[in-house]
């Protein structure tokens, strides 16, 4: 049996998780709070499986709850349930402790298969959540290099090293034969040299290979 605890101000919203909840055998409602200040108070003597929380509740947010009451609830994992998309919101609600990202919208089974998966010691999220977070991560490790280059510089670049012209790299990028130019001519001026050559051969120490469509 897994409890859960839900915190939601919204009571359409809350409503349908309680009976999303109650329709299945697995689950047990432990408590249900409509704000961040009732379940900080109230949470950490319930000792539940699962707490699931919007973002934007009234005062405090689910994110500062979150950060307030884990350091108490190390069994306890946390699913932010939300319709927001701002990537602000999601990676500081994964910072704060939230293991799990499920969009208001998913499905009963969509949602009580989060459920299970969470407890099970995985990280369910919306495939939109997780492309974000995918991205984030991709875009960082282009943004570590020592010259500055943003991903879609070093995936000009990488082709460029495999002898595509610049109309081969704009139809595989699908973006206009100018626009691979001013790429090109960007790639330039941050590595402050003349041309394709050249850029390619001051960057040969990273795995261009890796930023190809």
């Amino acid at each position: 049996m897994i409890s859960i605890s839900i915190v939601e101000k919204n009571k359409f919203h809350r409503d349908f998780l309680v009976r999303m909840i109650e329709e299945n055998v697995l689950f047990q409602i432990r408590g249900i709070y409509t704000s961040a200040e009732e379940a900080i108070r109230e949470l950490p003597s319930t000792a539940s499986d699962v707490v699931i929380t919007d973002i934007y509740l009234n005062i405090k947010s689910g994110i500062e709850l979150i950060e307030t009451v884990k350091p108490y609830m190390v069994n306890t994992q946390f699913l932010i349930w939300s319709c927001y998309l701002n990537d602000e919101d999601i990676f500081n609600s994964l910072k704060a402790g939230a293991s799990a990202y499920i969009m208001k919208g998913s499905s009963d089974q969509e949602i009580q298969k989060a459920i299970i998966e969470l407890h099970n010691g995985g990280s369910p999220m919306t495939p939109y959540i997780a492309r974000k977070v995918i991205n984030f991560l991709y875009t960082k490790k282009a943004d570590s290099n020592s010259y500055g280059l943003s991903l879609r510089e070093l995936e000009v670049l990488s082709l460029l090293s495999k002898g595509l012209l610049y109309k081969e790299i704009s139809d595989q990028l699908n973006i206009s034969s100018n626009t691979v130019k001013n790429h090109c001519k960007n790639i330039y001026k941050r590595l402050h040299v003349q041309n394709k050559i050249e850029a390619i051969n001051k960057v040969s120490n990273y795995n261009l290979q890796s930023y190809a469509s």
